[in-house]
């Protein structure tokens, strides 16, 4: 399998220098290539590779760059294209690719040769052809009898230097059981982030003032001159107010993505648009912060490493039908409790949701079991609310409940 592993680097004011150079010359190379791109048409990422040593002998500072992270540079620009064309045509409306400013290329690649992670005296540092050692914080070890890969080195825009190790290990992921035993069906919202079959529900993480920070740092920063010392002092401190937020909140999907991926056989979600919900209009901020893409990406690739089914299925209904006989009923967005007129089923709105959610999965899983109704198997409708910054310090939603128990049925 393969993982990515992300480790800060700690150069001296002399390497920070060559891994800024090497940044921009790549950035160059890329506005080089770019330009040729559109000039002609009919090229591929291999003829232009092709090129570089020939374009080495009167551009000195290429000499300078590992051929492999030039390589990259060449095939990084061709895979933009590619973006942008499968884009197109999936009818989302489309630019050009553009001229990559300074400040906006902040990362190149070496893959194959050009690297190692040394060990010496206690200490680890990650060697760079053509730059040298760079110190690097060994947080966290690397799989057994992983190899690695690619190494990819990146500046954010507070201006600390990561690098990214992208590592296979020989293992394949472990089979994931034929008929799964433990299942959970997951509707993700906003008043509650996360609320699944088994009756727990996650609160929203609440970052107001992280956000609040955040603006206060933005304000401070459009008073100042644009491009003065106090300007990019201020820049500086909106990009830390920034990595703040999205630390926080990876945190927390991390944590919540891994309690379902490693406790359950098989977990059903809805098949989401988050791109497109974030463009509707009315409480968008909102649907941005609440990241849903981002867990159900990190949610599919977690549950793949451990052997659990993830099945993602369509939304459209999950709420209206009754999760007990299958009508559909019209409410509101304020009415937060599903009362079926048919059967007469009550229930929480998110928990009914995510029952639907559950039941469509198995069926397009083919399970060769049909899952039980809430009502056969006589579940409690009530909600277990644990807030999110249990997730975020204890590191699972898992919470005892009183008069509960473990099998979900009341004591």
């Amino acid at each position: 399998m393969n993982y990515n592993y992300r480790y800060r680097l700690r150069p001296s004011d002399a390497l920070e220098e060559r891994l800024a150079e090497t940044v921009d010359t790549c950035r160059q190379v890329y506005n080089h290539f770019l330009h040729r791109l559109n000039r002609n048409n009919d090229t591929s990422a291999y003829s232009e590779q092709k090129q570089l040593p020939d374009l080495k002998k009167w551009w000195e500072d290429l000499k300078q760059v590992h051929s492999k992270a030039l390589q990259k540079v060449v095939q990084r620009l061709y895979d933009n294209l590619s973006t942008l064309r499968g884009r197109k045509q999936n009818g989302h409306r489309v630019g050009n690719l553009k001229w990559k400013g300074q400040g906006e290329y902040r990362s190149f690649t070496y893959s194959q040769s050009g690297f190692e992670l040394k060990n010496t005296s206690g200490r680890t540092k990650l060697w760079l052809s053509k730059i040298g050692e760079i110190p690097l914080i060994f947080h966290r070890d690397l799989p057994d009898a992983a190899e690695i890969k690619t190494v990819t080195v990146k500046r954010e825009p507070t201006g600390k230097w990561y690098a990214i190790l992208g590592v296979e290990t020989p293992d394949d992921p472990p089979e994931k059981p034929e008929t799964p035993s433990k299942c959970v069906g997951i509707d993700v919202g906003i008043l509650k982030y996360a609320h699944d079959t088994d009756g727990t529900a996650v609160g929203p993480l609440d970052l107001s003032d992280e956000r609040e920070r955040l603006e206060r740092a933005q304000r401070d920063l459009s008073r100042k001159e644009h491009g003065s010392n106090n300007w990019e002092e201020n820049r500086r401190v909106v990009a830390e107010r920034h990595a703040d937020l999205k630390r926080k909140r990876h945190d927390f999907l991390h944590k919540l993505s891994n309690h379902y991926a490693r406790e359950y056989d098989l977990v059903a979600v809805e098949d989401l648009d988050a791109a497109g919900l974030v463009e509707l209009p009315g409480n968008s901020r909102n649907r941005a912060g609440a990241a849903w893409g981002t867990f159900l990406r990190m949610l599919e690739y977690k549950c793949e490493r451990d052997g659990t089914h993830f099945v993602a299925v369509d939304p459209a209904g999950t709420t209206k039908e009754c999760a007990a006989c299958g009508v559909s009923t019209d409410k509101p967005l304020w009415v937060r409790e599903h009362s079926c007129p048919s059967c007469g089923f009550t229930a929480d709105r998110d928990w009914n949701a995510a029952w639907n959610i559950l039941s469509r999965g198995i069926k397009r899983l083919g399970a060769g079991r049909s899952e039980p109704t809430p009502v056969e198997t006589a579940l409690p409708t009530g909600t277990t609310s644990v807030p999110a910054k249990r997730v975020v310090e204890a590191g699972s939603p898992t919470l005892k409940r009183e008069g509960v128990s473990p099998s979900g049925r009341v004591g």
